[in-house]
């Protein structure tokens, strides 16, 4: 069924036109709180007459049951998609596009920041966030990561983890006469990139740049290391350097202005740096223990109350908040006993 914006929620199924040539189609993620995740089909980018694939949903029956529905309902076929570009190696826009390319010989793209994090995974044979687990335990929450890593993540299939066939850094794609742009925007992940068609004035954004929520940060597979929020700070304040456009994002519908976004994202997490900074009050805390002080989602839910999974992500993003404040001189921090040690600075 095509249907048009506006029309029912982002993430019902189905494939939705955002312009001529240009399509949003949701993946299902059974199970996750995200719904479901946008890939867009390009008809008219490649030259060969196929389709560009942005994103490639996570590699389940599901996802690829839905994906073909939709193109039966432009007329195309799965065999038509040549090119898939992936934003970020996180399992629900990479892995499906590894299983397309066994099956139809699409091309797979993806940021060479993400290498890392991929040969880690071929390594240790596991899809457990070990970088996120590290800076877990490095933040206090030594327990809470016991739990995450002794959870059932599903298992390692390395079918849909294998290398990309481009590994993509900052330039230009060019398909016949047309181009995306690729921008390096790391802090969601290390490789997270997004792809920019200035000719048409659309930002197909992955989990950089999301309308109605904010994308963890640092949820990484390999080794912390960096600050993931300075980057992500730095990268949205990047998104300005180009002319507005059209967002379209991973998770969410399509907005009319990237910009717009941006601004809302980069008051956000001036709102939170002082919440952080306000909770740590004139005490010496670990970011687990500042975590629990601070309310969660737009629903303001109590730390404790968040599943584990989620729990994980707000103390890796608190961690990372303090290492902003830090870094600006709000803040102090001391290693000791394996933890990190936050005392504001007065």
């Amino acid at each position: 069924m095509t249907t048009r914006f506006g029309q029912g929620p982002w993430a019902a199924s189905g494939i939705q036109t955002v312009q001529p040539g240009v399509h949003r189609v949701p993946l299902p993620l059974p199970g996750d709180g995200l719904h479901a995740v946008n890939v867009y089909l390009l008809e008219d980018l490649a030259d060969d007459g196929g389709i560009v694939m942005i994103d490639g949903g996570w590699a389940i029956p599901e996802a690829r049951k839905a994906l073909e529905e939709a193109l039966g309902a432009i007329d195309r076929d799965p065999l038509d998609i040549s090119h898939i570009l992936v934003t970020h190696i996180h399992r629900d826009h990479y892995t499906h596009a590894v299983e397309l390319r066994r099956s139809l010989g699409s091309r797979v793209y993806l940021g060479a920041g993400e290498r890392p994090g991929l040969e880690m995974l071929d390594r240790l044979r596991s899809d457990q966030p070990v970088g996120s687990l590290r800076t877990l335990r490095a933040a206090g929450a030594g327990e809470l990561a016991d739990r995450i890593e002794a959870m059932d993540h599903g298992g390692y299939d390395p079918r849909v983890w294998e290398a990309p066939d481009r590994w993509l850094g900052a330039g230009t794609l060019r398909f016949g006469d047309r181009e995306l742009r690729v921008v390096p925007t790391p802090g969601h992940t290390k490789g997270h990139v997004v792809f920019l068609d200035e000719q048409r004035g659309l930002l197909f954004s992955g989990d950089h740049v999301l309308p109605h929520i904010t994308p963890s940060i640092g949820f990484e597979l390999a080794e912390p290391g960096g600050r993931p929020l300075a980057d992500y700070l730095n990268s949205l304040q990047l998104m300005t350097r180009y002319a507005d456009a059209r967002l379209l994002p991973a998770h969410g519908p399509v907005a009319d202005s990237a910009h717009t976004r941006v601004a809302e994202l980069l008051v956000h997490h001036d709102e939170r740096l002082a919440g952080s900074l306000a909770a740590l009050g004139e005490d010496t805390l670990d970011a687990h223990e500042v975590a629990h002080k601070l309310p969660w989602t737009r629903r303001a839910v109590p730390f404790g109350e968040l599943s584990a999974f989620n729990q994980m992500l707000a103390v890796n993003e608190t961690a990372a908040h303090l290492d902003v404040l830090v870094l600006r001189g709000r803040a102090t921090v001391a290693f000791a006993g394996g933890v990190n040690q936050y005392t504001r600075v007065r």
